[in-house]
């Protein structure tokens, strides 16, 4: 293998592992395979989607050379797009609520990002980020998009968001299993890597089964009243009922799963398979784990391992 002219070119492709130890562990009939997007440049799977959503801006003109790039993030979406666009040449701006880690506003700044950061909605707690903290997240992209005359990536209605996870993180996943997927669990934030990666594997195998994650007690995608918003899984689970980029998506279920379910399968992670995961990691995995003892025992179900668990050393994940 010859070295990459960018770090853009090394974007995707990523290794995925089979989590045998742990399905071994207890005692379950199936296998679950974790693909390991913590290993992308920016610590995240969102590089791919900052990476699809920029090309395609600037494929289609609506990006223009030197034009700069406002996005609302959680840190991960923020981190690829300081990336992607520092290489191409674009000043960008992450609008970022500060009821997300620390450790991704400085790593964001790090990359050249100019970061802003939003106070969380009254009543919010820390390391929580609500539907109402995102609001105020928005509301402020949106200021900061206009007076700059910027490009809005817009990560929730974007298509190179689904696009780049159906043309790379799907293929990928299918030729990674042998072809012998299942099914597939994702946790929903902005429903980019379930649209993209469901559409791909389908394609593939039109019996796999797509299961969409949300936290317990905010679980509106699945029609479920909201019965308490705020939970410690960063990046998703913001009770948003309508996701753009999952319209016409096929959901073959739901699933819920608790903040401290998603805590320690990810600490579990580290322990027994050396994945330093983030919360949305131990998500996935979590689900994937009750797949196996219920509705898919026997099967071969992926998920993502979505962020690196560098991203939140200051949180409760690890102290």
């Amino acid at each position: 293998m010859t070295a990459a002219g960018s770090i853009l070119d090394v974007i995707g492709r990523t290794p995925a592992v089979w989590l045998d130890r742990m399905t071994a562990a207890r005692g379950l009939n199936g296998r679950i395979l974790a693909k390991l997007d913590y290993l992308n440049p920016g610590f995240s799977k969102k590089d791919r989607a900052a990476l699809g959503i920029i090309r395609m801006a600037r494929a289609d003109g609506s990006l223009q050379p030197g034009q700069g790039v406002v996005e609302l993030t959680s840190g991960n979406m923020g981190t690829g797009l300081a990336i992607v666009c520092r290489q191409l040449g674009h000043p960008f701006v992450a609008v970022m609520s500060r009821g997300n880690s620390p450790e991704r506003a400085a790593m964001m700044a790090a990359l050249g990002a100019e970061v802003v950061l939003v106070d969380q909605a009254p009543g919010s707690r820390a390391g929580e980020v609500s539907g109402a903290d995102l609001a105020l997240v928005e509301a402020e992209a949106q200021r900061l998009t206009a007076e700059r005359g910027a490009f809005r990536a817009d990560q929730f209605n974007h298509p190179g968001n689904a696009r780049a996870h159906a043309d790379t993180t799907g293929p990928e996943l299918w030729a990674d299993s042998g072809g012998s997927l299942t099914a597939f669990v994702d946790f929903a934030g902005s429903g980019g890597s379930y649209a993209g990666v469901i559409q791909a594997l389908k394609r593939e195998n039109p019996a796999l089964r797509g299961y969409v994650l949300e936290p317990e007690g905010a679980a509106a995608l699945s029609g479920a009243p909201v019965r308490d918003p705020a939970h410690p899984i960063q990046g998703g689970g913001y009770a948003m009922a309508d996701l753009s980029l999952l319209a016409g998506a096929p959901v073959d279920g739901y699933l819920t799963v608790t903040g401290d379910e998603a805590r320690s399968t990810a600490r579990a992670l580290a322990v027994e398979e050396g994945i330093f995961a983030g919360f949305s990691a131990g998500a996935n995995v979590a689900a994937a784990l009750r797949l196996l003892e219920g509705p898919e025992k026997g099967g071969t179900i992926a998920a993502l391992i979505c962020d690196s668990g560098l991203k939140y050393l200051s949180t409760d994940l690890w102290t």
